[in-house]
C-alpha cells in the first residue's frame, strides 16, 4: 500500500490526480483546482459520478466540466476526465487507475476514496493546497442547499462559476427538478448528524 501522507512534497509536483464530484465548483473547490494547476507538471481532474444526474448530483458532467474550466482558465497540463459511478468500489478503484495512469500523488478528501487508491498512489488530503486566507465551512451540500432554498448560494462559488450557472438557468432548474428533495434530505442529515463535527468543504 502506498502511503497517506500528512502534506504534500516540497516543491513542485509530478503528475497528480484528485477526484471530486465538483457540484457546484464552490470557492474551496477552486483554491484547490487552482492550487493543483500552479504547483503540478500535471493534473488529472475527475468528475465524480459523472453518470448520476439527481439531488446530489443536479448539474450534469458537461455542465461541471464547463465550471471547472472557468476557474482554471487556459490550463494545457490539465485534463479533465469523467469517473461513473460502478456501485462497486474495489471495481471503481480499478477504472480510476487505467483511467488516471501512473502518478505521483492522489489527493482526496473522501477516507472511503483515500482507503481504495492508497493500493496504487500515495494519497494527501486537499486542505493543503488552500491558501489559509481561502479555507471556508464550505460543502457544495451547503451550496445545493442554498440553491434549492433562494438563499444567497453566489456568495458560496467563484464569480464565474456564479455567471455560468446564471446564465444557463441551472440553478432555477434545480430547485424546479430537486428542490424540495434537497431540502427534505438536508433536514434529515443535520437531524442525523447531531452533536457532530459536520461535513468536510472539500469532500465534494
Amino acid at each position: 500500500m502506498s502511503p497517506i501522507l500528512k502534506e504534500p512534497p516540497p516543491g513542485p509536483l509530478g503528475r497528480v490526480g484528485m477526484v471530486a464530484r465538483w457540484r457546484p465548483v464552490h470557492r474551496v473547490h477552486a483554491a484547490i483546482l487552482r492550487g493543483l494547476r500552479d504547483r503540478s507538471e500535471q493534473v488529472v481532474i475527475g468528475i465524480g459520478s459523472s453518470n448520476r444526474y439527481n439531488a446530489a448530483n443536479p448539474f450534469t458532467a458537461a455542465e461541471t466540466a464547463r465550471c471547472i474550466g472557468l476557474v482554471l482558465g487556459e490550463a494545457e497540463h490539465v485534463q479533465v476526465l469523467e469517473v461513473p459511478d460502478l456501485g462497486d468500489g474495489p471495481r471503481w478503484a480499478e477504472m480510476v487507475r487505467e483511467l488516471f495512469g501512473p502518478l505521483d500523488l492522489f489527493v482526496t478528501a473522501n477516507v472511503w476514496v483515500r482507503d481504495l487508491v492508497a493500493a496504487f498512489w500515495p494519497v494527501v488530503h486537499p486542505i493543503h493546497f488552500v491558501p489559509p486566507d481561502e479555507r471556508a465551512p464550505i460543502s457544495g451540500t451547503l451550496a445545493r442547499v442554498a440553491m434549492a432554498r433562494g438563499d444567497d448560494w453566489a456568495r458560496l462559488v467563484p464569480p464565474e462559476v456564479a455567471r455560468q450557472l446564471r446564465a444557463g438557468g441551472l440553478v432555477e432548474r434545480l430547485r424546479r427538478e430537486f428542490g424540495d428533495k434537497i431540502i427534505t434530505r438536508h433536514r434529515e442529515e443535520a437531524g442525523s448528524r447531531y452533536g457532530s463535527t459536520g461535513d468536510d468543504s472539500t469532500k465534494e
